[in-house]
């Protein structure tokens, strides 16, 4: 079926006409879910060996504000095994290519794995919303959902696009303030340290005012940041207005540098451009493990698969440990991350011809529960990897939902890496918060950053 349709694809690319959309999911499928599958489409049910945990939702708890990712009883969990170089073999088949380098390239790197808990789950609206999205929504091409509201978009994913725009699209509350604090990490551990807060307000999965998003409108997200240090970098805004679509219809950004006392906008707020205060660590198709366009790659759906990933890395997140910490040489801590076995679907992403990146190639680890990225293989030109995503899973108790903090990016051929969204020095996600909505406006920077 995959063959048929991607030769479909290329044929309506070689005549010039329009992306067809994919076929919406027949009722009868929709309706397995909640039923042999969960609501947002993942397999209830435990593996044969019960390494893999039947889904058991938790239950919402918590403030909206003040909440480090926590679970007692995970929490006091100790380690099942150890994954090392001398071991690797045994546990391969489920081992990233990322991982994989990493336990082959430093005698010091290892994953310590922990019994694995399935609590994933999402406020009703948005199971409601997401099995109504299952014979409704539709992908036109690679970047614009058509008909789609308010929950996960795809939930039964037929295309190799469509995972990523389960995770671009997934709920995190309605607003959030957070702490975004970034790394650069020398050979020797030494690192760099860049201060940002985010303001974000979730327009498309917002249970309050949901925007819905279809082929002549998709603004679904708005972004703020603002860089409170290094003082080279101290007082640069970064303002996306982040829609479906390419071109002109997508997303629009805007740059506000200090040192031109004026705002501006950005089309180079994309793709593998470095993200501004990176020192090109970062692109900004890697924020948040995946953002932006997909229109440069053709991507495949291989399938689903049990791989050992980050999952409830409540410690790694947490207030008790420090960012020095985290960063040691030539790898993060390995005493602090928590890795488990759980089934993720795997998409991989091949630059089309006449299209540039400096990644090849792409391979995308999806949590099954929450549609979140949690690893991503880069290689370059040479079909050799480039570069390792690795994003540490908690799950939100206060809003039900799910997220990757920090993230790490594995520069293999310099031997530095870099670690983006911890706020363990700071404060958590604040989901209390609410904007105005000329808050995300270019002139409402501006005059921010008269005060």
């Amino acid at each position: 079926m995959f063959k048929a349709m991607a030769m479909a694809g290329a044929t309506a690319v070689a005549l010039g006409l329009p992306p067809a959309a994919l076929a919406k999911v027949p009722a009868a499928e929709a309706g397995r879910l909640g039923k042999e599958l969960t609501p947002v489409g993942a397999e209830p049910g435990a593996n044969k060996d019960g390494s893999i945990p039947a889904w058991v939702p938790a239950r919402q708890r918590g403030a909206l504000k003040g909440e480090f990712p926590n679970d007692a009883a995970i929490d006091a969990e100790k380690p099942l095994f150890t994954i090392t170089k001398a071991n690797m073999g045994q546990y391969a088949d489920k081992l990233t290519q990322g991982h994989q380098k990493l336990l082959k390239t430093y005698d010091s790197y290892k994953m310590n794995v922990y019994p694995s808990h399935r609590m994933a789950t999402f406020p009703d609206a948005i199971l409601k919303a997401t099995a109504e999205n299952a014979v409704n929504c539709e992908m036109v091409g690679t970047d614009t959902p058509d008909n789609c509201r308010l929950g996960f978009p795809f939930p039964i994913p037929k295309s190799g696009a469509e995972p990523i725009w389960n995770h671009k699209m997934k709920w995190r509350g309605e607003a959030q303030t957070r702490f975004n604090n970034q790394m650069i990490v020398q050979p020797n551990g030494q690192f760099q340290l860049t201060k940002i807060i985010e303001d974000v307000s979730f327009g498309y999965a917002s249970i309050k005012n949901p925007v819905p998003v279809t082929k002549n409108s998709g603004e679904f997200l708005k972004y703020l940041s603002k860089t409170v240090e290094p003082p080279r970098m101290a007082g640069t805004f970064i303002l996306v207005h982040e829609k479906a679509g390419t071109g002109a219809e997508g997303r629009a950004a805007w740059l506000y540098s200090p040192g031109l006392k004026r705002i501006r906008r950005a089309p180079t707020v994309c793709c593998d451009n470095p993200y501004e205060g990176t020192d090109g660590h970062q692109f900004y198709d890697q924020v948040d493990m995946f953002n932006g366009v997909l229109e440069r790659y053709n991507w495949k759906l291989l399938g689903k698969k049990e791989m050992y990933i980050p999952y409830n890395s409540n410690k790694i997140a947490g207030p008790k440990v420090k960012y020095k910490d985290i960063a040691k040489a030539k790898h993060v801590n390995p005493e602090l991350p928590r890795y488990e076995l759980h089934r993720v679907w795997v998409v991989e992403a091949e630059l089309k011809p006449g299209t540039s990146h400096t990644f090849k190639k792409r391979r995308f680890y999806i949590d099954e529960d929450s549609w979140n990225i949690v690893a991503v293989d880069d290689y370059d030109k040479r079909d050799e990897l480039y570069q390792f995503q690795e994003g540490h899973l908690i799950f939100a108790y206060n809003i039900l939902a799910a997220t990757t903090v920090p993230e790490i990016i594995y520069h293999f051929t310099s031997g530095r890496y870099f670690v983006t969204a911890a706020f363990n020095e700071d404060k958590p996600n604040d989901s209390s918060v609410s904007f105005n909505a000329d808050y995300f406006s270019a002139s409402s920077v501006q005059k921010m950053t008269t005060k």
